[in-house]
């Protein structure tokens, strides 16, 4: 059965920064937050104006018969020409965006698809795979100077649910479908995908693919990754459509090769994919703890249980009190629960009294107080604050970046073993960077936001004062300490963000040389014109 056609939203997108024009910190928010950092500037950066970027002609023009599919206007240009990290938002408000795209196309099929890539390697015209945008590593402009133009290929216009298979709970799904729109599709089958990265309203299921991207659960199917049957990606060397299958054992999965390759080897256009039944209870609460490492070793055991929380997540004092969790200097462990056929009131109890075995302290949900969580819509004030916080702080990191602050994060994963003293010389390191770039010191927080039996990913959060005008260079200097660190540790340079360009200096040391023979040898093969999103993963 197929699924409607989306509706767009009336909604402006941000050419320059995260999310809707709408949402942004106004000139009295930015400098009310902007205050609360040491350095900052005195009034905002103006916001950028397209107009002010001297968009000139483009390098090259598709032909006629492609000419429906493909833009040269500056302002699709323009919003094409970056990702949404810190650098990139600095940069626009800057006036350095870097090289902006000659085209942007918009295929609506996979004939439309494998025609622009053609066209693209005849002429040597880089192609840069572009989902939502949303990228924070880099992985959707390009660098460098060794292509004649550059062509954005954005697949949105590719954004509908094919075929839904309810007794197999599998769906078939264009890659250019964003996440609002295929829970949309979806909904009247009574089926989910259940992969809500931050970025869901703003990122497509072929973006979630390419980059192996990490939702918002905790534990369980944490990556995209989980979720995937058959994948059919379009190359320059022909298009590959593997089988619809439960599983399988042979050889080398050829999904593998392409979950996490970042539009490299080819372009995603659809994908079959695991579906699960809508949830109908849920249960939260929140647990604080006063000794940080008590707190660790409570999530590890709820790691290592049965219980499987939905989320897991625990905030260190800094990251509790910036999301309103807490502000007693307690860290911060939030818990949630959720199931399609039975209440789960019983494991979040389970869960609250394992954390307080561990020196947790919980003061009862939002219902009684009495330390007996409750089942949606009762939901802890705590969880309630946090909840909040995480969707409202990308913009509010847009707004600092705004007062001349660097407000930005990065994440990882290691084995339990490693842990706390990673995070201890991560706020170590990147603090006394930060000192050494700005003369002011700097807040650096933590948060788990995926836990496994065997480990964890901690994800920070960077508040630091800038330089003015060199903002970027002093992120960059900080991200350069932080790399050395997670390399010390062997932890990985990324556990849900992708590679991009800005991670490739981490990638290449992390990766065994041998896969790296591999990996340039299938991109000799599949592109051998090298068009396809140049920089990335390979040279």
């Amino acid at each position: 059965m197929a699924g409607t056609t989306p509706q767009p939203t009336s909604r402006t997108r941000s050419w320059w920064g995260w999310g809707y024009a709408d949402a942004h910190p106004d000139d009295a928010e930015c400098t009310a937050i902007g205050a609360l950092l040491p350095g900052t500037l005195s009034r905002p950066l103006p916001v950028p104006r397209v107009s002010d970027l001297g968009i000139g002609s483009p390098a090259a023009a598709p032909p006629r018969s492609l000419a429906h599919l493909v833009t040269a206007d500056p302002a699709d240009r323009a919003s094409h020409a970056m990702g949404k990290a810190y650098r990139d938002v600095v940069r626009a408000l800057r006036g350095r965006p870097g090289r902006i795209p000659d085209l942007v196309a918009r295929p609506t099929d996979d004939r439309g698809v494998a025609d622009l890539l053609d066209w693209a390697g005849e002429h040597q015209v880089a192609v840069v795979p572009y989902g939502g945008g949303s990228s924070v590593s880099g992985g959707v402009e390009y660098r460098g100077d060794a292509h004649r133009a550059v062509m954005s290929l954005d697949l949105t216009a590719m954004g509908r649910v094919l075929e839904v298979d309810t007794e197999g709970r599998a769906a078939r799904i264009q890659a250019g479908t964003l996440g609002p729109s295929l829970e949309d599709q979806l909904r009247p089958h009574g089926l989910t995908l259940r992969h809500f990265p931050q970025s869901f309203e703003f990122s497509t299921l072929g973006g979630w693919l390419a980059t192996r991207a990490g939702g918002h659960y905790a534990t369980g199917r944490t990556h995209i990754d989980d979720f995937v049957q058959s994948l059919r990606v379009v190359t320059p060397a022909g298009t590959s459509s593997s089988w619809r299958l439960p599983a399988s054992g042979a050889g080398p999965s050829p999904d593998r090769l392409f979950l996490g390759s970042e539009g490299a080897l080819g372009v995603i256009t659809e994908a079959w994919v695991r579906l699960q039944e809508r949830p109908r209870h849920k249960a939260s609460a929140a647990v604080a703890f006063t000794d940080f490492r008590n707190a660790l070793r409570a999530v590890r055991a709820l790691a290592q249980s049965d219980l499987s929380p939905a989320n897991c997540r625990l905030l260190d004092s800094g990251e509790a009190a910036l999301s309103g969790a807490a502000h007693d200097g307690s860290s911060v462990l939030v818990l949630g629960f959720e199931s399609a056929d039975e209440p789960v009131t019983a494991r979040l109890e389970r869960a609250v009294a394992l954390a307080r075995s561990h020196g947790g302290r919980y003061g009862g949900g939002e219902g009684d107080g009495t330390g007996a969580p409750e089942e949606a819509p009762g939901e802890d004030a705590a969880v309630s604050a946090w909840r909040s916080a995480f969707l409202r702080m990308p913009y509010l990191r847009d707004g600092l970046a705004r007062m001349g602050a660097v407000a930005e994060t990065f994440e990882t994963a290691a084995t339990w073993d490693r842990i706390p003293g990673l995070i201890d010389d991560v706020r170590k390191e990147v603090g006394e960077a930060a000192v050494k770039a700005t003369g002011h010191p700097a807040t650096v927080n933590c948060r788990l936001t995926h836990v496994y039996p065997d480990g964890a990913a901690p994800y920070f959060t960077v508040l630091a004062a800038g330089r003015p005008g060199d903002e970027v260079a002093v992120w960059d200097e900080l991200k350069a300490v932080a790399g050395e660190v997670l390399h010390r540790h062997r932890a990985t340079i990324t556990h849900h963000h992708a590679v991009g360009r800005d991670h490739r200096p981490g990638y290449d040391r992390q990766r065994p040389e041998p896969f790296a023979l591999a990996l340039r040898a299938a991109k000799g093969a599949l592109d051998p014109r090298g068009i396809l999103n140049p920089g990335v993963l390979v040279d």
